[in-house]
């Protein structure tokens, strides 16, 4: 089945040239022009990616991924025409998986989308053994992919699960973050350890009572983090 791909650019030039590259490769493409028309795609369909440009009519991208956050785990990959650090850190912190800096070569962009697939297929493999670890009032079920705290579900990420899935399943084991930025998004991945210092302040903010004294997820100075209550 061809891989189904949202293209999301008020550049209509930029958005053709895109289409026809992704479709010579066999990818199914679909494309809005700006953010509210975005998000309703995302909402009414199913993309297995999407390229999602930061500067948009209407909503721009980091409210889009912000907002589809809020139901989706859907890989979003940023388009942003600055080369601005902050720029990737914010895109980062609303729930992106990848950035790529306009001018961009569509190589680029395809090797991206083919790294970002390749890790999301064991995501779509049937389940055969359940594997839910409780620690007190935390309880994580690997198959399903469900964090509950104090009996209450707790929205993440992929991205955010898979880092939570490594530290809980070795408690008192210290991850340096490009081991873990290695494990959970891969050896081809272009960014740096910010990244995980990124989604795990986003963790915190989500499963911590004080998020500036963590009580599951810690760090030790120096050398990286790990779980423990």
């Amino acid at each position: 089945m061809a891989n189904k791909v949202l293209i999301v650019d008020d550049e209509k030039l930029i958005i053709k040239g895109l289409k026809y590259s992704l479709e010579q490769d066999g990818m199914e493409v679909e494309c809005a022009y700006d953010g509210e028309e975005a998000f309703d795609c995302i909402k009414k369909n199913d993309y297995d990616i999407v390229l999602l440009d930061i500067m948009l009519p209407k909503l721009d991208g980091m409210e889009v991924c912000q907002q589809v956050r809020e139901f989706s785990n859907v890989p979003i990959i940023m388009l942003t025409a600055k080369g601005d650090d902050m720029d990737k850190i914010l895109g980062l912190e609303y729930g992106a998986d990848d950035y790529i800096t306009k001018p961009f070569n569509v190589l680029e962009v395809k090797a991206r989308i083919k790294a970002i697939l390749r890790r999301n297929v064991k995501k779509v493999q049937p389940v055969v053994n359940s594997s839910i670890i409780i620690s007190g009032n935390f309880r994580l079920d690997c198959d399903n992919r469900n964090l509950m705290i104090n009996e209450k579900e707790i929205n993440l990420t992929a991205k955010e699960f898979d880092l939570v899935e490594i530290l809980v399943r070795n408690p008192g084991k210290v991850y340096s973050r490009d081991m873990l930025l290695n494990m959970v998004w891969g050896s081809d991945y272009p960014g740096d350890a910010r990244t995980v210092d990124v989604h795990v302040r986003r963790l915190r903010e989500k499963i911590e009572d004080n998020a500036s004294e963590p009580k599951y997820i810690h760090t030790r100075w120096g050398v990286g983090y790990y779980y423990n209550v």
